[in-house]
């Protein structure tokens, strides 16, 4: 069964989110190993939200999953359980894919359309892969998920014109900064949220830009995007001399502090805008302070980001309720099916089984009956050759005629009757089987019981009829 802990943007601080998402690598594997229930995890952490889709035993153990997820998340965070689990919202059953789909289609982002989530999803199984904490049922959710969003995309063109929180951050900035062919911009991080930055700064025409990564991966970054790396050297001289900073590193505290940018502007009048998209602050927010700096961060964009009640927003809602719908539905046939399964393979299995037993039982009686006439022919024949012996030249009538064996009428499977006979159990089995599923389908619980009930009254058929006499054999 499935089970969503859901926190965002749209219900709680940013701040609040960034604690619940500390060292989200490590929960799913937490979770997994130390809660009984919990047979996988995929943990989906993005600037804007905080969310674990869990794969749990039963409805029975819903509860203690919760409570296991919560201590497992609070012991990360520093938050007391109670307040962990008063911070998610959890949700089961269809809920839980139409969640997962709207949010892959990028109408549950901060931007409303953005495209980077569908990459983050993903990325978020994948991970779960890595760390051995999927399971065939989350696989099943976030392919479909996936599915989904390319479905918005593809129908409703949402997302086309690459509005993002990226696009939003830059709008923010642009009037203080001059024509984008003359913008020099540092990008700090070389993860998947710093090639979209990337991406929305050259597709502006931004014509200078340094990639900076604490991690030391800049240069290989930058030299697969054809932009240039920068070192922690060389990063005092170039903060002295841009235009933006964009900083989306996610690093554990902050990249870039005020005493290091306030020494590097020292005497430099040049206006600064600074961009930082990491949930955890790869910026010290003191940095707004400065003269001439002017920092947006997520709290700002979530100020600015407009909403959308479009027509596309409208039809790219309705598609994933369509593809939710459906998936729950082929959810619970996969759930339901094996007791119809079961029940046709009583009923078949135990027709080709009682052909089987009655082809062998026709064999043997006919074996049997040869070895008992082979018998009599042959005591016969002793007792003919001793008479003989006893009073040469005689006759003797008991050896004429045929052995006092009682007559066999063999018995075979007349192959037509028996596919006569599958087809007719075929056919009692179909229309139960169906209404099954459908019901299944449906969610009708009672509709599914009583078609199931259908199924377990129909008998094994009897193939008595199906074996036919021939004529005995001599």
């Amino acid at each position: 069964m499935l089970l969503s802990l859901i926190a965002s943007h749209h219900d709680l601080d940013l701040s609040v989110l960034e604690r619940l998402s500390a060292d989200t690598h490590a929960v799913g594997r937490e979770i997994v190993a130390g809660c009984p229930a919990v047979s996988g995890a995929v943990v989906l952490a993005t600037c804007n939200r905080f969310e674990l889709y869990l794969d749990v035993d039963d409805a029975e153990a819903l509860d203690h999953a919760r409570s296991g997820a919560a201590h497992v998340v609070a012991a990360r965070s520093g938050y007391a359980p109670e307040r962990v689990a008063d911070q998610v919202h959890a949700a089961t059953g269809a809920e839980v894919a139409e969640h997962l789909f709207s949010v892959a289609s990028g109408l549950e982002s901060m931007v409303v359309g953005e495209r980077e989530i569908a990459g983050q999803v993903r990325r978020a199984l994948t991970a779960a892969r890595r760390d051995g904490t999927t399971t065939s049922a989350l696989e099943a959710l976030f392919q479909a998920a996936s599915r989904a969003s390319r479905a918005v995309g593809a129908t409703t063109g949402l997302g086309a014109a690459g509005r993002s929180v990226v696009s939003v951050a830059l709008d923010l900035v642009e009037d203080g900064l001059p024509a984008w062919p003359d913008v020099r911009c540092v990008l700090i991080g070389t993860g998947s949220y710093a090639g979209a930055s990337l991406a929305a700064l050259k597709a502006r025409g931004c014509g200078e830009v340094r990639v900076y990564s604490a991690s030391g991966r800049a240069r290989a970054f930058a030299t697969a995007r054809g932009v240039r790396a920068v070192t922690s050297e060389d990063l005092h001289a170039e903060l002295a001399d841009v235009d933006l900073v964009v900083a989306c590193s996610g690093a554990a505290g902050a990249v870039l502090e005020v005493e290091a940018l306030a020494a590097a502007r020292a005497g430099v009048e040049r206006p600064l805008a600074v961009v930082d998209l990491a949930l955890r602050h790869d910026v010290d927010p003191g940095v707004g302070e400065l003269p001439g700096v002017r920092l947006v961060g997520l709290t700002t964009v979530a100020e600015y980001a407009p909403g959308e009640h479009s027509a596309p927003v409208e039809a790219a809602r309705a598609i994933v309720e369509r593809t939710a719908a459906e998936f729950d539905a082929e959810r619970r046939v996969r759930e339901w099916n094996p007791a119809v399964v079961a029940e046709r393979r009583r009923v078949l299995g135990g027709l080709d089984q009682a052909l089987v037993d009655g082809a062998e039982q026709a064999e043997a009686m006919a074996a049997a009956w040869a070895l008992a006439r082979a018998a009599v022919r042959l005591d016969a024949r002793s007792r003919a050759a001793a008479a003989a012996a006893s009073a040469p030249g005689e006759s003797d009538a008991s050896g004429d005629g045929e052995p006092d064996v009682a007559p066999f009428v063999a018995v075979a499977l007349d192959e037509r009757a028996a596919r006569s006979l599958r087809r007719r159990t075929r056919a009692a089995l179909h229309g139960p089987t169906v209404r099954a599923r459908e019901a299944a389908r449906a969610g009708d619980e009672v509709a599914y019981r009583a078609a199931l009930a259908e199924l377990a009254a129909i008998p094994v058929p009897d193939v008595s009829g199906v074996f036919r006499p021939q004529a005995a054999s001599a």
